[in-house]
């Protein structure tokens, strides 16, 4: 008999403390009773794009609540889950309404960047709660958006025919093809583009965005974004397959160091993955040539001018430099250099370890190529 209590005891103290731990339904752990109850919370989200989200939270409990924090994560390409914290300001008090507020202006997402968060608190009396972890998008809901999707993928677009985001789509799934072929480069994983109804759109959907941008990439969080009058289609289909370049090299290239790429790869790889080089890029290019204006490759590690003419003498001699690579050495060498790079090289050694020269030697080369004389 004594047996058979001591097995009942055993499963009380059992259902007790499974009554502490399964979250319910609202996403907030059951109290035991009311003596020794937890905080209780409940929580919601609001979303003002580009600008800032406001994370609001509610808790309840027997004590003075006295601490309540939100945690949260976002979900981009890293080698580490970073969790960061916010701290609601608030009086104490037995009932608690408060948020914490992210400005945007501080650290900004792309659109539709996901967001892992969750609620924890605690009280005078030392009780504790968490609400369940939820997901939200960064979502641009100011436009009505349309979605297609072919392979890794889905193309975003709210103005334009289903033609017009068809023909990009298939600009899309050409460059990709062309990327591979040419550089063996293969995407990892989906990329979502948002095509934008005019740079004005697109520059409206980013805080720090520069008065001249056209297209950006968020490499790490797979999401592309590009302005593309219904008009002006033809500058669509380049801008895709360039946009798709720089994800697709910076998901390969990514290391835990912070170390990139030279500017004149990135941007060279990205107007080789256009097609044929544009005809402003090349006019600029044979201009420098003919007037023995061409900038080294050393030179051109660095970022490209803002000036317009400037850059397109310098995007048009990275698609040059990169071209000469890939036809003399082959797209092995190419993906080596790459994979070299995800390892966290300096630009001279990496071009060392694959090719036998540094940037010097290359551009020596590159110029013996071209008819000029270093």
């Amino acid at each position: 008999m004594s047996r058979i209590i001591r097995i009942l005891r055993s499963y009380a103290i059992l259902f007790v403390l499974l009554m502490v731990l399964i979250p319910s339904a609202t996403g907030c752990y059951r109290p035991v009773s009311a003596a020794t109850s937890g905080v209780a919370m409940n929580n919601s989200v609001q979303i003002d794009f580009p600008n800032s989200i406001t994370f609001k939270v509610q808790a309840k409990s027997s004590a003075k609540v006295v601490q309540l924090r939100l945690h949260y994560t976002v979900n981009v390409q890293n080698y580490a889950n970073v969790v960061s914290e916010g701290w609601a300001m608030f009086t104490p008090a037995a009932s608690v309404s408060t948020q914490w507020f992210w400005d945007m202006r501080k650290s900004s997402l792309p659109v539709s960047a996901q967001v892992e968060y969750w609620w924890t608190a605690l009280d005078a009396a030392g009780q504790s709660g968490e609400t369940a972890h939820a997901t939200i998008s960064f979502d641009d809901n100011r436009y009505k958006w349309q979605s297609i999707t072919q392979g890794p993928v889905t193309l975003y677009w709210y103005n334009g025919s289903q033609s017009f985001a068809q023909a990009l789509m298939t600009a899309a799934q050409q460059g990709l093809q062309r990327i591979e072929s040419n550089t063996g480069a293969e995407p990892q994983g989906n990329v979502r583009i948002y095509i934008y109804a005019s740079a004005q759109d697109l520059q409206g959907a980013q805080l720090f965005a520069q008065q001249w941008e056209g297209g950006a990439t968020f490499a790490g969080y797979g999401i592309i974004a590009i302005g593309v009058q219904t008009d002006q289609l033809s500058f669509g289909q380049r801008a895709v397959p360039h946009e798709l370049t720089h994800w697709v090299v910076g998901q390969i290239t990514f290391n835990n160091y912070g170390a990139g790429l030279p500017t004149w790869l990135n941007e060279g790889l990205a107007t080789y993955g256009e097609g044929t080089l544009s005809s402003d890029y090349q006019a600029a290019l044979e201009n420098a040539i003919q007037n023995n204006e061409v900038l080294s490759v050393r030179s051109l590690s660095s970022p490209f001018s803002a000036v317009p003419s400037a850059a397109y003498t310098s995007y048009g001699e990275s698609n040059s430099i990169v071209s000469f690579l890939i036809n003399k050495y082959g797209k092995d060498k190419m993906l080596q250099l790459l994979e070299v790079f995800h390892q966290g090289s300096t630009y001279d050694d990496a071009l060392k370890q694959v090719y036998g020269f540094d940037q010097d030697g290359l551009d020596s080369l590159w110029r013996q190529s071209l008819g000029i004389k270093s």
